[in-house]
């Protein structure tokens, strides 16, 4: 099976940002422990700080049919206020999880609403890394079903 992980603005910086919040793995550690729990999966790992080349890139997942079986989103802050992502996530053909490092729901009052989430199957938040593991093993569960 072939997954799309897409990370949101900031999730390059991890490893430096607030290891309290985030945990000590940079982002490239957190794509090397996806792929070596899934070794028979593909992967395309994709990080960008704007908004933009986020949706391009769940664009790109419209067509050809079957390019990708699955995305799993951590859409960093522009879970809380962008549409955009959203409509883009809402439209695409691939059934999507978002994830998110940190309980968003134990943090700042403007963090605990995501207006991406109801684009997507579900989402999981406060798992850290394991989150990620979490929602590729939904979405290889969803598809054999």
């Amino acid at each position: 099976m072939k997954f799309l992980i897409l990370n949101g603005p900031n999730l390059n910086m991890l490893g430096r940002r607030d290891r309290q919040i985030y945990g000590a793995l940079t982002l490239e550690e957190i794509n090397r422990e996806i792929a070596a729990a899934f070794p028979g999966d593909t992967f395309d790992f994709y990080q960008s700080n704007h908004e933009g080349d986020l949706i391009d890139k769940i664009h790109d997942l419209y067509a050809p049919a079957g390019v990708c079986d699955g995305l799993v989103i951590n859409p960093g802050a522009y879970a809380h206020y962008s549409y955009a992502i959203h409509d883009a996530l809402e439209a695409c053909p691939v059934p999507a999880i978002e994830v998110h490092l940190s309980n968003i729901y134990e943090r700042e009052e403007f963090r605990r609403v995501s207006v991406t989430a109801p684009a997507c199957l579900t989402v999981i938040s406060g798992q850290g890394m394991k989150g990620y593991l979490l929602a590729v093993r939904q979405l290889k569960e969803r598809t054999r079903s």
